[in-house]
């Protein structure tokens, strides 16, 4: 499987760059793209963008390859130090990239082995995370998002840069581990609750969406999840608590679609 990572020209993507010349041989291509050095060994090949890694609409069609890796910054505002991975795609109004009401196919078995790969090298100590489903760019080929938060100090660490470099190496370089996709529902940004299920279990999420955007999520959106997951999704599982007021919506919804659900804290 051929692998494209996007690097932009932020704090992070330059710092993961830069671990990966330094620490593997990555041989520069005699061609360029966009004024800028094509990096490969393997299967992968390295890309830095002139845009934002959430503004590379439709990038797959000007680069040939199976999986997208956008190696960025993460923000948040507590800026609490942070590792993270996460599926782009806009369950409601596209703000930062993407289109409205359009989730990009992704590998739940790529973003678990990502994450549980995040946490064997953390030397850090930082916070491990998967995000929910937000942001741009739209793509037709399946992607995801790496990146090193929150602010200016992580994005420039050097542990953190190697770290990461490491991970896209040693995850994207052989096949996903097997696992059993599903989608997640509710509860916060971080995933905190539905992120046990997924590292206790053999369940990998692709898709999630937040208690935020749960009055929008409906059945075009929830197939959408479904069928834009590389892996057939077998179960959708539930952050009870943080369905808020929607539990019975939600569930309702689901038997509707004849899908199969869990609550994710009876899963460990």
């Amino acid at each position: 499987m051929d692998v494209a990572v996007i690097i932009s020209a932020d704090p992070a993507g330059k710092n993961v760059l830069r671990h990966l010349l330094q620490k593997y041989p990555l041989v520069e291509e005699k061609t360029q793209w966009k004024g800028k050095p094509v990096y490969r060994w393997q299967n992968l090949a390295v890309y830095t963008s002139p845009l934002r890694c959430i503004y590379n609409e439709h990038i797959d069609r000007e680069i040939a390859a199976d999986l997208f890796v956008f190696a960025t910054t993460h923000r948040s505002e507590k800026g609490t130090p942070t590792l993270s991975c996460h599926a782009p795609g806009n369950w409601g109004k596209a703000e930062f990239g993407g289109e409205d009401k359009v989730l990009c196919r992704t590998s739940a078995c790529y973003l678990k082995a990502f994450l549980l790969m995040l946490q064997q090298k953390n030397t850090l100590g930082w916070d491990v995370v998967q995000e929910v489903t937000h942001h741009g760019p739209a793509l037709e080929k399946p992607a995801m998002f790496v990146e090193i938060g929150s602010t200016a100090a992580e994005w420039k660490n050097a542990e953190a840069g190697r770290i990461m470099a490491a991970c896209i190496v040693d995850a994207f370089t052989k096949p996903a581990p097997s696992c059993k996709a599903a989608v997640g529902i509710g509860g916060l940004h971080t995933t905190p609750n539905l992120r046990k299920a997924v590292e206790r279990t053999g369940y990998a999420i692709g898709h999630a969406c937040p208690k935020y955007w749960l009055e929008r999520l409906d059945q075009e959106m929830l197939q959408q999840a479904i069928t834009k997951t590389v892996e057939k999704v077998e179960l959708i599982i539930l952050d009870w608590k943080g369905l808020k007021g929607e539990k019975e919506r939600i569930v309702s919804l689901l038997e509707e679609m004849g899908l199969q659900w869990e609550k994710s804290e009876k899963m460990y």
